[in-house]
């Protein structure tokens, strides 16, 4: 399917990480990305959703008309804490697309979709559902939207996100920085425990398990908060490994910054034997991923994170995709993780996936900068600003990775959450699954403060 091309001003070149000297120069030197107009942001909530959706469904009646979203509970669920229930367990797939109809559908896939499906013929099926757009956060958050349409702006080179809080701060994006940055403020949880299983699986369908315990604090998003509170930091972020037994105990600590031009992502590591917790400088971009065996760099968790900088980054437009949405299936805790994985892919069976329209970015990497993918595209749903597919170019410009995400809506929360995100390597029939928690308690909300995330404090956690 063509690219619905929108009619965008391009932002400014980016920039490559370099001295402070050098980074300081272009702060000053080059203008901000401006804000949009008024009467721009006056669709918000009227013919655009509060975050920038179209309301409207399309003339088909494939994607139905944004009402709200899942704002209530269904009667499956138990209350709060316990375990996420299907709303749409009763449902059937419309079809389902394989080898047999691929040219089909063809046009609603991303290009690594199709691959899969090629590559595994007898047994990668994408089973499709209805359209359902549970998307819903609380009204704090589209109210902060509201106020961030025309205050926010990106400087730096689109390194630096200024005037913006809680809610989404570009609903009316006008390039791929403000796309993926409204991706990396998402309104979540703002305190949360949970559990993330890894999955490292070879072509055989064998598989080594990392078991990791997070605890999050994401400051943007907490209501009344303002910009100057949050000292810079918008995501507190610390990860313990728990299983196999030889990386039991390793930490990883993140405060993700907001300005990374004022300051760098502050990080801190700590694995069995090293004696301390140490401040690394090394963590993010391409840097390996404890447990992964090679299946992802540092910054494709959470479909990507961190600094943009090695990147051109091009707003392409908006399309439609059919893209895992709604995978409460895949959540349940009836199922094992063996339930859950097999060779080559996941078991398709407990997947849905629905026709939504995406944001289309493309990411290419700058001249002289380092990485191992060259071209990155990006399909991210208009709702929420989830990063849903990303397919992944090599060198030599050969498509080598596709990454999807699975999620959910918490309905008593209203906000959406990541249940498997995988990695499928289609040079090396293996693939990675990460942030299941089928077999562990369902994240839970905690009350962290900022002083919890201190690694003064977190080095108390090393055992001698």
């Amino acid at each position: 399917m063509a690219i619905a091309r929108t009619d965008r001003r391009s932002s400014p070149s980016r920039q490559l990480r370099r001295p402070w000297w050098m980074m300081l120069i272009a702060a000053l030197a080059l203008p901000a990305l401006a804000r949009i107009a008024e009467e721009d942001a006056a669709r918000l909530g009227t013919v655009l959703t509060p975050l920038g959706a179209e309301r409207a469904g399309t003339a088909d009646g494939v994607i139905p008309e944004w009402d709200g979203g899942l704002r209530v509970p269904p009667p499956c669920f138990k209350g709060s804490g316990t375990r996420y229930c299907d709303p749409f367990a009763d449902e059937q797939p419309l079809f389902t697309i394989h080898a047999g109809n691929l040219a089909q559908y063809a046009e609603y896939l991303s290009a690594g979709q199709a691959a899969l499906i090629r590559k595994f013929p007898d047994r990668y099926r994408m089973p499709v559902y209805a359209t359902r757009r549970t998307f819903a956060n609380p009204d704090f958050v589209y109210e902060a939207a509201r106020a961030n349409a025309t205050r926010a702006e990106l400087q730096g080179n689109g390194e630096a996100l200024v005037g913006a809080v809680t809610g989404t701060p570009f609903p009316v994006p006008v390039n791929g920085h403000e796309v993926i940055w409204n991706h990396k403020t998402r309104y979540r949880d703002p305190v949360s425990l949970r559990w993330n299983n890894q999955f490292a699986v070879t072509a055989s369908g064998d598989y080594s398990h990392t078991r990791f315990q997070e605890e999050v604090l994401f400051a943007y998003g907490r209501p009344g908060v303002t910009p100057d509170a949050l000292d810079n930091v918008m995501l507190y972020f610390l990860q313990v490994a728990t299983a196999p037994p030889r990386l039991s105990g390793s930490i990883l600590l993140i405060h993700d910054t907001l300005d990374s031009i004022r300051e760098a992502r502050r990080t801190w590591q700590y694995s069995p034997g090293q004696g301390r917790l140490r401040r690394v400088y090394n963590v993010g971009y391409d840097s390996p991923v404890l447990g992964s065996d090679g299946l992802r760099t540092s910054d494709q968790g959470d479909m990507f994170n961190g600094p943009m900088d090695r990147y051109e980054w091009k707003l392409l437009g908006k399309q439609r995709l059919f893209v895992p949405a709604n995978g409460y299936r895949l959540h349940s805790d009836t199922l094992r993780y063996a339930d859950i994985l097999g060779p080559h892919h996941l078991n398709m069976e407990l997947t849905r996936y629905e026709l939504r329209r995406v944001w289309v970015v493309e990411a290419r990497l700058r001249a002289g900068a380092a990485h191992p993918y060259k071209r990155r595209r990006f399909y991210v749903d208009e709702d929420g600003w989830q990063i849903r597919v990303v397919d992944l170019y090599d060198a030599n410009e050969e498509l080598w990775r596709v990454q999807e995400a699975h999620t959910v809506v918490a309905y008593d929360k209203l906000y959406e959450r990541t249940v498997c995100e995988t990695v499928y390597d289609l040079q090396n029939n293996r693939y990675l699954v990460q942030a299941l928690d089928n077999e562990d308690p369902q994240a839970v909300a905690r009350a962290y403060e900022v002083d919890h995330f201190d690694p003064r404090r977190v080095s108390r956690r090393i055992r001698p």
